[in-house]
């Protein structure tokens, strides 16, 4: 996308003034995939995460299986797949999901679009507080690990939020049993098992690198995100947050992902509740070269005007940083 028509679909939201003064200073210095500033190769490459279309998706107003397609007209050359937004044959979630795999392999490879992740839900509790559930979640997370081999992905992206546990003891014991489980299998196949700060103890970043430490697997990491810090939440309002900063420290040892976070902007193109600069200079201090995932979940800009303020603002915060 041409600054023309970035500065056309951002006027609608009335900050076009705004993303337009931020694309002055980088204008002739970046290559619009991201992968270069000033001539240089960035520190790390860009990658467009599904959940940042989910709108688009779940209203119709995009096929899910044309998500590659739609990566590749904003700009990007690598995606980040998100399993609830395809619907699987419950009846034979095996058979639906290798035919899902063969359809998005095809699509991504027309488009020249990198896979590099899948980001797991509802597919049961692998901190669960029964063997049983646990059993039951390591089989469903395995055939998504199966998947993400198929196309060429390094990765699948899991939840461990710990619903249930009363104590970090607890929470601990069994998240190392169903994760290190689930690592142990996915290593068969060459893919890391990572975990993200989504929700619950999971966003205690403290206590997720304890769990990672003591599953202590090449292939058992983290995904860092930017924003999901809320870790006991009363409604629409988190009554207990983890500082973010601190948080994705902590994570940035064992990442093998990061996702870029952003909700809403103000008029200068910079996120309202995270200072991008600051958060980006942690991720680079930690010697990270790999993809940063864009996941914008704003309200204001629709999705795809949030998507490329969110890769103008990471791009603008790399070029402070040098």
């Amino acid at each position: 996308m041409n600054r023309r028509s970035f500065i056309d679909i951002t006027g609608k939201a009335g900050v076009a003034l705004g993303f337009a003064q931020m694309f002055n200073p980088l204008d002739n210095i970046i290559d619009m995939m991201g992968t270069q500033l000033n001539g240089k190769e960035l520190f790390f490459k860009i990658s467009l995460a599904q959940w940042s279309l989910h709108k688009a998706i779940q209203s119709n107003t995009l096929d899910a299986l044309d998500f590659p397609k739609k990566a590749r007209e904003l700009g990007f050359d690598a995606v980040e797949y998100v399993n609830q937004l395809y619907n699987i044959d419950q009846n034979n979630p095996a058979a639906s999901i290798t035919k899902l795999v063969k359809e998005l392999k095809i699509r991504s490879n027309d488009n020249g679009i990198s896979n590099v992740l899948i980001m797991i839900d509802n597919e049961g509790e692998l901190a669960g507080l029964s063997k049983s559930a646990r059993d039951e979640a390591i089989a469903k997370h395995s055939r998504w690990a199966d998947a993400a081999a198929g196309l060429g992905c390094h990765s699948i992206r899991v939840n461990l939020s710990g619903n249930g546990a009363d104590t970090f003891e607890i929470w601990k014991e069994k998240s190392v049993d169903g994760l290190g489980r689930l690592a142990e299998y996915a290593a068969k196949s060459n893919i890391n098992v990572i975990v993200e700060n989504h929700g619950g103890l999971s966003s205690d970043a403290g206590k997720l690198t304890d769990v990672i430490k003591a599953i202590n697997l090449k292939n058992c990491g983290t995904l860092p995100d930017f924003g999901n810090f809320c870790i006991k939440r009363e409604g629409d309002f988190c009554k207990t947050e983890y500082n973010r900063y601190k948080g994705v420290e902590e994570l940035m040892p064992f990442a093998k992902g990061v996702s870029a976070k952003s909700y809403n902007f103000d008029a200068q193109g910079n996120e309202t509740t995270i200072d991008y600069v600051k958060i980006l200079k942690i991720v680079k201090n930690s010697g990270y070269m790999g993809r940063i995932g864009i996941e914008y979940e704003g309200d204001v800009l629709n999705e795809e005007q949030g998507i490329m303020a969110t890769k103008m603002l990471l791009l603008k915060a790399a070029a402070k940083l040098g």
